[in-house]
């Protein structure tokens, strides 16, 4: 990955298989700047202000059906 990622968060964790992280591309434009990748090295690049909006809609519930 080209830009200065710096590690928010990892999830799952409890492997060896390359669990999805979360990164800050704060050199990257801010439409660009969080980068979310996953353990077969795909990427999706997104605003401070869409992963808000993404946080908010999980914790009040919007992903709840897909867990059940």
């Amino acid at each position: 990955m080209p830009e200065n990622l710096r590690h928010i968060a990892t999830f799952c964790g409890n492997c060896d298989c390359g669990c999805p992280e979360l990164h800050l591309a704060e050199s990257a434009p801010p439409e660009r700047r969080v980068v979310l990748t996953d353990d077969f090295g795909q990427r999706v690049e997104m605003s401070v202000a869409q992963l808000r909006v993404l946080v908010d809609d999980v914790k009040a519930g919007a992903l709840d059906s897909v867990l059940a």
